[in-house]
């Protein structure tokens, strides 16, 4: 059971990265609305790295955004707390693969990779976390600019890639969960199994030393 669970926590957490990646590269983080208007010849979309517009033929311009510096702090955050989540994923992903029981990567023994193992279920929950700051971060900018009345500028609705990332997100913390109760239930297992040992060690001495006294 604890075996089926750690391999289940590694696939989440793989996905979860996997889709988390796919959300970074996504172009839909934010779309243009359409609520109100009668005729719409264009559609803007945005991500964290350039803005594209599409017009009613389906051909479309985009335009990096040319300038870090003068971009929104929250764009800028999102960018960095995105790239660190996926790098962590892959350090995740290459700890839990080592520490996994059904693996042979190394000569370590099972405490060893029970604790390569825990240590990357908490780098994939940190790793969702993360990633889930960053999008729920700008899906709430996104959400104020659409139902603020004096703002002047074009409203955006919510794209599907930030739906992608939250689930990535998700995925990466269930799957970080995952690993953590499986080396937690595996690290209980073996030390009941040692202590009885030892119980079964005491006994018998005991019962050694008496029997040695009697022939004495």
């Amino acid at each position: 059971m604890a075996a089926a669970m750690e391999v289940t926590g590694f696939l989440m957490g793989l996905a979860g990265w996997m889709l988390t990646g796919s959300t970074l590269a996504n172009n839909y983080w934010k779309i243009s609305t359409v609520f109100g208007s009668v005729i719409t010849s264009s559609r803007l979309y945005e991500n964290l790295w350039k803005s594209c517009a599409q017009d009613s033929t389906g051909v479309f311009n985009c335009r990096m955004f040319e300038t870090m510096l003068g971009l929104s702090s929250y764009i800028q955050a999102c960018r960095a707390l995105m790239i660190i989540s996926i790098l962590l994923g892959v350090f995740a992903t290459l700890m839990a693969l080592f520490g996994l029981k059904c693996t042979n990567l190394g000569n370590t023994n099972e405490t060893v990779k029970g604790k390569i193992a825990l240590s990357g279920g908490l780098v994939f929950i940190l790793a969702g976390l993360c990633a889930i700051v960053p999008i729920s971060w700008y899906a709430y900018n996104v959400t104020m600019e659409f139902y603020n009345p004096t703002f002047g500028g074009t409203k955006y609705e919510l794209g599907s890639a930030l739906y992608i990332g939250w689930a990535g997100s998700a995925l990466l913390i269930l799957g970080g969960a995952f690993l953590c109760c499986s080396c937690k239930r595996n690290a209980q297992q073996s030390g009941y199994k040692y202590s009885s040992a030892q119980s079964g060690q005491r006994i018998y001495t005991k019962a050694e030393s008496a029997q040695s006294k009697a022939y004495v």
